[in-house]
């Protein structure tokens, strides 16, 4: 199900994930890394109101030449081309919820603006085996995409643990559908590290 007001909210993620920044925006590095902690609500109609603890670790942020790799995969090969592209890129951190052993991240973006600060992340999702193999809706929304708003060492964010990709070749823009009806909302974003 397609949320239009949520397509929105992740068409500005998506434009951070795969553009240039502007000339207000600085990218850093993840120096010795960081770390966040999050409470995790997800208020889908999918998700029944479960909520969990989300850690996210960045041990560096991606290179130009990576998001530019991944921008030009899309346009030119498509989804299922960017998501084995995807899958090859060099870990930039983990995600994992409660105390599971997690996933890596493979695409992680820091944006510096005004007294704040927007971090925005991807990987490719776990596929389990029965899914796989029973090949159900879910498996065309191959992405988790994420984003964390901070002001000093506190924020919020938003969580979508099941994206599917596309490009309108006519806008150039980049589309992103979310499977539930929105995203898992991130409270009490706080810097561990």
């Amino acid at each position: 199900m397609r949320n239009t007001i949520n397509s929105k909210c992740l068409l500005a993620v998506a434009a951070l994930v795969l553009t240039v920044s502007g000339p207000t925006a600085a990218i850093v590095s993840a120096d010795g890394g960081e770390a966040f902690t999050a409470f995790a609500a997800d208020l889908s109609t999918t998700g029944n109101g479960k909520t969990a603890r989300v850690d996210i670790t960045i041990d560096r942020w991606s290179t130009p030449e990576e998001r530019e790799q991944l921008r030009t995969v899309l346009i030119e090969n498509g989804t299922d081309a960017v998501y084995t592209a995807l899958q090859k890129m060099k870990p930039v951190g983990r995600i994992r919820v409660n105390d599971s052993l997690g996933w890596d991240l493979r695409y992680a973006r820091e944006v510096k603006n005004g007294d704040g600060r927007r971090i925005v992340f991807a990987t490719d999702r776990p596929i389990g085996t029965a899914e796989a193999t029973s090949r159900p809706r879910s498996i065309d929304y191959k992405f988790t995409v994420g984003e964390l708003k901070l002001t000093g060492d506190k924020g919020q964010g938003t969580l979508s643990p099941a994206v599917k990709l596309g490009y309108d070749k006519d806008d150039q823009t980049l589309e992103l559908e979310n499977l539930a009806s929105e995203p898992v909302r991130l409270m009490e974003v706080r810097e561990t590290k």
